[in-house]
């Protein structure tokens, strides 16, 4: 079967309009499987095969230009100087790629730095308005929008709390609320790159409480065809960790902790494994599937992790001690009957989790596993600290530290909204490879 790019390209430099799209991408490349409404990803075995490909001057040049407008990004400030001494790239062609990142808009001069011998080095800095993305995070329990800049800054947000919304809500709501996320965000039309739209593996066919009629219909649904008329920009469609996992990677943060674990607890439970800076997927991408693992010492036979470690977790035990939870926020309520409900869970989570965290560092030796989603960062931070405490209890030839993950409860929209951005301008290994060179595995 002939593979091919489904995606239109779009502009090469950030402030020209991009066109609508026919089919799903994510940041690696692949091809879209449109009947399973899973996004584009990298076929199984192709990835060796395509890393063992050449490059030409054409990429090396676009890598090395994604290399450095992300060391601006990351800096804040900088100087050529300065750039050069970071990439190992030689000054005149840090001077050509800034002069051209200028010349897109991406990268703006911000004055001198004085104090130094001789003439005063022009500073660098990332133009904000260059370039912006938006993220998409659909999910069992509530629907974001996020607007994201070129500097990584959110520059608007929306949530629903919406539960269980079907493919027509989702449409709805996002051609309610799409003019005031620009709006508020200040958001130029013109310089949006793409959309990101990050929801889980199997959206409609887990088991979860509550669980409407019908829901299983999102198993079918292709997110392109869905939202082409409502997002007329590229999208990119990936699994909720891995978005968060890689919008993770992508902050200040990934720098200093390159290999990760990634938990995310929203209405199930998913994690992403990122190693030395990149998404790792599996064989059959789907890596990280910890929220899937058997949970031997839970309620009921066969209950799985997940079954004790999501919100959903916790809204069912909360209704079986007569409590509603309205909103996530109520979780800190000072109401004894939930404050006991919730310290019971953390213990439950800490015991649940113990054994397959073991098995992630003991397997990935990663520099920390960090944890994210829409649990109150109270939550997160006590959560933390127990699995923490649990695991320095076995022994293992590391402790691997376990903390709140730095990005928001929005973790999986934010990074759906960088996938544009790794597509067209922020470094990836892929941008090395040529394309077409795929061998038969």
């Amino acid at each position: 079967m002939k593979k091919e790019d489904r995606t239109r390209k779009t502009a090469k430099q950030a402030g020209k309009k991009a066109a609508p799209v026919a089919a799903e991408t994510t940041a690696e490349g692949g091809i879209a499987d449109a009947a399973s409404g899973e996004g584009t990803r990298p076929q199984p075995g192709r990835r060796l095969a395509v890393s063992l490909s050449g490059t030409n001057l054409a990429r090396a040049s676009d890598y090395n230009q994604r290399i450095v407008l992300q060391a601006v990004r990351l800096a804040g400030e900088t100087t050529r100087i300065a750039l050069a001494n970071q990439t190992g790239l030689t000054p005149p062609t840090i001077a050509n790629i800034t002069t051209r990142l200028e010349d897109m808009g991406l990268v703006a001069q911000v004055g001198r730095k004085h104090g130094g011998r001789g003439q005063p080095a022009l500073r660098l800095a990332i133009n904000p308005d260059g370039a912006f993305a938006i993220g998409l995070n659909v999910d069992r329990d509530h629907i974001t929008l996020v607007t994201l800049d070129l500097a990584g800054e959110v520059r608007s947000r929306i949530t629903r709390e919406v539960r269980f919304a079907m493919p027509a809500d989702v449409v709805t709501i996002i051609a309610a609320d799409l003019d005031r996320l620009l709006a508020d965000g200040g958001v130029d039309r013109d310089r949006i790159l793409g959309v990101g739209v990050a929801r889980p593996d199997d959206l409609g066919g887990i088991a979860l409480p509550h669980k409407p009629a019908g829901y299983e219909s999102w198993s079918k649904v292709d997110f392109c065809d869905l939202l082409k008329d409502v997002l007329p920009w590229p999208i990119h469609v990936d699994n909720d960790a891995a978005a968060a996992a890689l919008g993770e990677a992508q902050g200040v943060g990934g720098q200093d902790r390159p290999s990760f674990f990634y938990l995310l607890i929203s209405a199930g439970l998913g994690g992403g494994p990122v190693i030395d800076g990149s998404y790792y997927r599996g064989a059959r991408l789907r890596s990280g599937e910890i929220g899937l693992l058997p949970d031997p010492g839970g309620a009921e036979p066969g209950a799985l992790v997940q079954d004790t470690v999501s919100l959903s977790a916790i809204e069912e035990r909360l209704e079986l001690a007569g409590r509603k939870l309205e909103r996530l926020e109520d979780l800190l309520a000072l109401d004894p009957v939930m404050a006991t409900t919730i310290d019971q869970w953390i213990a439950d989570a800490t015991r649940a989790l113990t054994v397959p965290l073991v098995a992630v560092s003991c397997l990935l030796d990663p520099d920390a596993i960090l944890i994210g989603g829409r649990l109150p960062l109270p939550l997160i931070q006590r959560l933390s600290a127990r699995i923490e405490a649990a695991l320095g209890q076995v022994p293992m030839p590391n402790r691997v530290p376990v903390q709140p993950a730095q990005m928001a409860s929005d973790a999986p929209a934010i990074g759906a909204a960088i996938l544009p951005l790794l597509d067209q301008l922020l470094p990836s290994d892929t941008i090395l490879m040529q394309a077409g060179r795929t061998l038969e595995i």
